[in-house]
């Protein structure tokens, strides 16, 4: 077993589910559960292609551990993969946290991780503090990877030819190498010093088979870092859609989501939590300003990373101008915005927010004969809606997984890997109950 301390470091519409997270509570448990196994979500990984002939490759893998209580964390080493250079950080504070290097055979001997792998071994990170109940734990963890059945030469071309089980990944091509083939729809995106990046959201319940091609013929230097990006929007009429900055900007890092519960459709109301990390330094305030058309209220906050309670204000764009606070956008007078407080962001941490608020809209949300309507343009990159309870699934028009949760309410997950909004449209009806005539 080595022992080291983490040095100073610096598409298609897509669908997938996710477990359910209900609206969270605050407050800290310090043991996790008896028999609790290992959970995390938000996973993302970058592959940094290295030089060709070296078969290896740098990985950013952004991780949340979610089991409540938790102390540690386990990362799986893929077989057939050679690790070194192994970095961990608190995504909080930015701060190097202790790991170890442990077989599965060590690893099992924890309750979190039973069923771990065996004759594989496992990155075991010490968490910076116990997984807060219903709250997160967000680890950096870096490491080079040398993997010559996933990175190599075929003729002129180098290819990174690696099954994918994460659902959001980007691939960074080496300087002076041009994209040749990619098999996964995928964004391709432009990387500051010009290097070039693919970037996908898989959708599917499995693996993403990526395949991905590049020849060197690519510019290098002053001469491929792209020209800054412009708020223009297409010229395309009649939609003027988002901006080449938007349109431009990585979809599957994007880590703001959001689950709607559905209240009975007679309410027009309708529960919801979005869930938003900050890391701007010196930010002190979230600012959510409600759509025209919706009402908002009972909001509350808390920092996921530690179940902080935070306070929550909701003003009118009048009394936002009067406060001389700026929202970063132009504000109706009567709109309403609602307003979360919290320490001020230090340089080099960051602070992950759920924001809870219940919302009443007419026109989103309503009954049309026996139908349930939820008809609403959803622009997160992942989003999530709860039918209430008692009512079936009859209409999606746009493509969604669906589960049923444990309770028997049904839920859609939509993943839309394109910068643009996801024109959700749900019909639901009333179930039939046992005995009751059809």
């Amino acid at each position: 077993m080595r022992k080291r301390i983490a040095g100073c470091a610096g598409l298609a519409l897509l669908v997938c589910g996710e477990v359910l997270h209900a609206q969270q509570s605050a407050g800290a448990t310090t043991t996790a559960s008896a028999g609790a196994r290992q959970t995390e979500k938000d996973e993302y990984t970058r592959y940094e292609l290295l030089a060709p002939d070296s078969a290896s490759f740098r990985i950013r893998y952004e991780v949340t551990a979610t089991t409540a209580g938790a102390k540690s964390y386990y990362n799986l080493i893929r077989k057939g993969s050679v690790a070194s250079n192994e970095e961990v950080y608190d995504a909080m504070s930015g701060e190097a946290l202790q790991f170890e290097v442990v077989s599965g055979e060590e690893a099992r001997k924890d309750a979190l991780m039973a069923d771990a792998e065996v004759g594989t071994n496992y990155i075991k990170v010490h968490l910076a503090r116990p997984v807060p109940t219903d709250g997160q734990g967000r680890l950096l963890i870096l490491k080079t990877y040398k993997d010559a059945k996933s990175y190599y030469r075929d003729g002129d071309a180098i290819v990174f030819n690696r099954s994918l089980g994460i659902k959001r990944n980007s691939v960074l091509l080496p300087a002076g190498y041009e994209l040749i083939g990619c098999n996964v729809p995928s964004q391709i995106l432009p990387e500051a010093d010009g290097r070039t990046a693919v970037s996908f959201m898989n959708g599917s319940v499995g693996e993403a088979p990526l395949m991905v091609r590049a020849k060197l013929g690519a510019q290098t230097g002053a001469a491929a870092a792209p020209r800054p990006l412009t708020t223009a929007v297409s010229w395309e009429a009649p939609f003027s859609g988002e901006t080449e900055k938007q349109r431009l900007s990585e979809r599957a890092h994007q880590d703001r989501d959001i689950v709607y519960f559905l209240k009975e459709p007679e309410t027009h109301a309708f529960r919801l939590y979005h869930d938003y990390t900050e890391s701007r330094p010196g930010a002190d305030k979230y600012l959510n300003v409600v759509r025209a058309g919706s009402a908002v209220s009972e909001p509350s906050a808390f920092v996921l990373d530690t179940g902080e309670k935070l306070a929550t204000q909701i003003m009118t764009g009048d009394e936002l101008a009067a406060a001389k606070i700026d929202a970063g956008e132009a504000v109706a007078p009567t709109a309403q915005v609602v307003v979360i407080w919290f320490t001020p962001v230090k340089k080099g941490q960051s602070i992950r927010l759920r924001i809870s608020e219940t919302y009443t809209a007419v026109g989103s949300y309503r009954l049309e004969g026996d139908d349930l309507v939820f008809d609403r343009s959803l622009g997160r990159p992942r989003n999530a809606v709860v039918l209430p309870e008692g009512w079936y699934l009859s209409a999606s028009a746009i493509p969604a997984t669906v589960t049923t949760l444990a309770d028997g309410r049904v839920r859609l997950d939509f993943w839309n890997g394109r910068p643009d909004s996801a024109d959700v449209l749900i019909k639901a009806k009333r179930r039939v109950a046992s005995g009751e005539k059809k």
